[in-house]
């Protein structure tokens, strides 16, 4: 089986070109994470949503997601990862344009499904991308562009949307949001030669593995235990965060979405340290990811404890994004380390669907929390999952080793 790889001596405004485009594609995606969630208030005024069937639309999300990231990435190695990547913005101006029209439950669930079908292609293709286009000396510094630009597009998000709301109203954000879309898309569209990749090719005189052969490999279900368990966490501080600011504390809806920008920008400079790390450490990159995520734990349970103040607890949330963060480059790392060649996108596809798995369970979960009105509970249980994924890091690095 062939491989395209980068060689180490590509010029830096190549390398660059590839990061920047890739960057910004994934940026998107992840803006897309939370367009349902940030109009949560705006949908029970509008609609007389309960916190559970909010929870319901992003589990769509999550599933839709998860069922086509793992085949995204079978179509990503066959086809490549440009004309994926392409078909991914266009299913995110379709979603904009209909949720800007949306007058039912129904529709916000069709969005949902539109918003996790465009979602599910960025991991396989961007890191096919990645791994094939930039040069292997500064993959480490890809993956932590990577990272700080997906977490600058959820920061972007709160404020685009919610001030475009604001100043007209939630449909006008919408409509916004369809309009980002569609530029970026042209953009890259304008640069497409940067984003050619190869399918994976088999030599005439090679035996031809069997497509599935990757998934008899214990530490990718390793991974994608990690990211489910992560990811039950993050989506709780997505989109539940702001209500339970607001309950538990009695702050207003603009400062409780400002703590979430500002969880978003703490994770972004994070992952800017974690760059260096991953670098750095490349061998031991489960360490760093344990240390990260212990910390974050335990910043997240003193959110949920009660014990800090509005002031203090907005400001120990926002910091814990910059644990997380500082943790992303090596989590890309400690996957790559474990990825067979010649499976990127399948192996990327399925890994990550870990993080739609857990981003489609948790919601329902913690959902009938906060219908309860157990908004510390709900910290504290984000806490304890992020524990037991730190136990799970730890035993990929332990598998990797010996693989």
């Amino acid at each position: 089986m062939s491989t395209t790889l980068a060689p180490n001596d590509v010029p830096w405004r190549d390398d660059a070109a590839v990061i920047g485009l890739v960057g910004l594609a994934h940026a998107s995606s992840h803006f897309s994470h939370l367009l349902l969630p940030l109009m949560f208030p705006v949908f029970i005024q509008t609609f007389g949503l309960s916190y559970a069937e909010l929870g319901l639309l992003m589990s769509v999300f999550f599933v839709v997601s998860g069922m086509g990231q793992a085949t995204a990435g079978f179509v990503v190695d066959r086809f490549g990862a440009r004309p994926v990547l392409f078909a991914a913005m266009t299913a995110f101006v379709l979603a904009c344009l209909l949720a800007a029209m949306a007058n039912s439950y129904a529709a916000l669930l069709v969005v949902a499904v539109l918003l996790g079908l465009g979602n599910s292609t960025f991991h396989p293709a961007d890191f096919t991308i990645l791994n094939q286009k930039v040069s292997s000396l500064r993959l480490g510094y890809a993956f932590s562009a990577h990272a700080l630009t997906g977490n600058l597009g959820w920061a972007v998000a709160p404020v685009f949307m919610v001030g475009l709301s604001s100043l007209f109203d939630w449909r006008v954000a919408y409509w916004g949001a369809a309009c980002l879309f569609a530029g970026i898309l042209l953009l890259l569209v304008w640069y497409r030669e940067t984003l050619l990749t190869h399918a994976v090719v088999h030599a005439s005189d090679v035996p031809k593995a069997h497509s599935l052969a990757f998934l008899k490999n214990t530490v990718v279900w390793w991974c994608f235990g990690f990211f489910m368990l992560t990811a039950m966490t993050l989506v709780i501080v997505q989109s539940f965060s702001v209500s339970i600011l607001q309950a538990m504390h009695g702050v207003s809806f603009e400062a409780a979405t400002m703590t979430l920008t500002a969880y978003m920008l703490c994770a972004a400079a994070g992952v800017v340290v974690g760059g260096f790390l991953a670098a750095r450490i490349p061998r031991h990159s489960e360490r760093v990811v344990a240390v990260c995520m212990s910390v974050a734990a335990l910043f997240m349970a003193l959110c949920g404890s009660g014990w800090l103040n509005a002031t203090a607890t907005m400001v120990v949330l926002a910091l814990t994004g910059l644990a997380i963060g500082i943790g992303g480059p090596s989590r890309d790392m400690m996957i790559k380390n474990a990825t067979p060649k010649g499976a990127t996108g399948r192996v990327y596809g399925m890994v990550y669907s870990g993080i739609d798995v857990g981003s489609a369970i948790s919601p329902l979960i913690f959902g009938v929390f906060m219908d309860r009105g157990w908004y510390g509970a709900t910290l504290i249980g984000a806490a304890s999952v992020l524990l037991l994924s730190v136990w799970v890091a730890l035993s990929v690095g332990r598998r990797t080793v010996h693989a």
